[in-house]
């Protein structure tokens, strides 16, 4: 059995599967509790729940968090999670389980997962792009997982896109998460609804701050022309990065996964149209087409576990 593990900055989620398959046996969650020594501790107790449920011993540990981690497992700088900096994590988790343990960042797991058994099989070069709170993305070039020379490849939502514009959390200015995340689009939202530009969303939330990913999305799939026209507008911040992640790497395929995915076909199509109206040259070039990832919010911990089976 292997075990592949999601962890966030407030959930952890541990998946025990089959090596070569995304079938999943058993889910176990808990809550992120801050520091190194926490996380191991969540990691070892979820691994003897799932090992219990299953009735079988584990053979390898896969672990993706929103992380920088070194090709050596330690854990450099996790912005979300506190308390957890220059942190040993794959030695640790390997000296209480004493199995094999590999460890790479979420965004890469769950692009791996895509690749092997979602929206990207078959395709040897692809991006997956993350819009969720943040934007995380990873990239399987020549049909393999791209990490860089330190391991940190991917961290494409802190690309800037305006150089004098709006500070980020993080103190950057103008990133492209800042604009074209989960985040971002409910802060739109709700800047348009308090022009009065969105009545129907606003009595559907009760309020301007009310407003949700939940009521967009319901109010999308009802055809509101007001939230159609917000989620035009926001596929071309989304494109804005999109286009040069092409322009880099030539991928012959992009998957968007994270929270947004739910918004589905209109904001796919959306993304699509707004990327190929960008491209420089792109009646002269193959159009790089846009795919929903297929995987869910277990995608990190499946991608963590097939790279364990595959390490192991």
């Amino acid at each position: 059995m292997i075990i592949g593990f999601d962890i966030g900055g407030t959930n952890v989620r541990g998946v025990a599967m089959r090596p070569g398959s995304a079938e999943i046996e058993c889910i176990r969650r808990a809550k992120t509790n801050p520091g190194g020594e926490a996380i191991v501790d969540t990691i070892t107790e979820i691994a003897g729940q799932l090992a219990a449920d299953v009735g079988e011993p584990i053979a390898a540990v896969g672990i993706g968090i929103a992380a920088l981690i070194d090709a050596d497992g330690t854990l450099r700088y996790a912005p979300n999670i506190a308390r957890v900096v220059d942190y040993p994590l794959v030695p640790r988790v390997q000296a209480k389980l004493a199995v094999p343990v590999v460890a790479d960042n979420d965004a890469t797991t769950a692009t791996w997962a895509e690749a092997r058994f979602g929206a990207g099989r078959g395709c040897d070069d692809m991006a997956f792009v993350a819009l969720g709170t943040g934007i995380g993305t990873g990239f399987v070039l020549g049909g393999r997982l791209h990490r860089g020379a330190h391991g940190y490849a991917g961290e494409s939502g802190h690309i800037t896109m305006q150089k004098d514009g709006p500070a980020h959390i993080t103190g950057a200015a103008g990133p492209w998460e800042y604009f074209a995340s989960g985040t971002a689009l409910g802060r739109v939202a709700r800047t348009w609804a308090g022009e009065g530009r969105l009545d129907a969303l606003v009595h559907r939330a009760g309020s301007v701050d009310g407003v949700k990913g939940e009521h967009i999305h319901e109010l999308l799939l009802e055809g509101d022309p007001g939230v159609g026209e917000l989620v035009e507008r926001f596929a071309q911040d989304v494109a804005m990065g999109l286009a040069d992640l092409v322009y880099i790497l030539d991928p012959a395929l992009i998957v968007i996964g994270g929270g947004l995915v739910e918004l589905g076909e209109p904001l796919r199509h959306a993304v699509e149209s707004a990327l190929a109206a960008r491209i420089l040259g792109a009646p002269h070039r193959p159009q790089v087409p846009v795919r929903l990832a297929e995987l869910g919010t277990l995608a990190g911990a499946i991608g963590a576990g097939a790279l364990a089976a595959e390490a192991s």
